[in-house]
């Protein structure tokens, strides 16, 4: 009897974590981005952020204002879509969020420095 309690209790946190397990299905943000190479791994600039930004899921960064951010791909804009770059943080004082890649709006930076034209057009995935 003990056992077939010990099972009921099981199988009920299983059913409560299936939809952990699944995730959460997100719309992209668009089907295009320009990169300066197939893989966008290449930094096309460096931008600095003229506002704060709050990340509002997984997909993007925070940033902050005055910090200086890697450039890697530009999404391209589609219909009723905001448009967005990534990239990742540049410098000492946050050294915690260095490597992070993700999205963040383009309005709220002014490129610094171009190192090199993004006019590869590759799919999102």
């Amino acid at each position: 009897m003990t056992q077939c309690v010990y099972l009921v209790v099981l199988l009920l946190c299983l059913g409560l974590m299936c939809p952990l397990v699944t995730g959460i299905f997100m719309d992209k943000l668009a089907s295009k981005k320009l990169c300066a190479d197939d893989d966008c791994v290449y930094t096309i600039s460096l931008a600095r952020a003229e506002e704060d930004y709050n990340a509002p899921d997984c997909r993007f960064i925070n940033i902050k204002k005055g910090q200086l951010i890697y450039v890697y791909s530009k999404l391209v804009k589609e219909k009723d879509s905001g448009e967005f770059w990534a990239g990742s943080v540049y410098g000492e004082q946050y050294e915690d969020h260095m490597g992070t890649v993700g999205y963040f709006p383009s309005s709220l930076v002014s490129e610094q420095h171009v190192y090199q034209e993004a006019n590869k057009t590759v799919p999102t995935t």
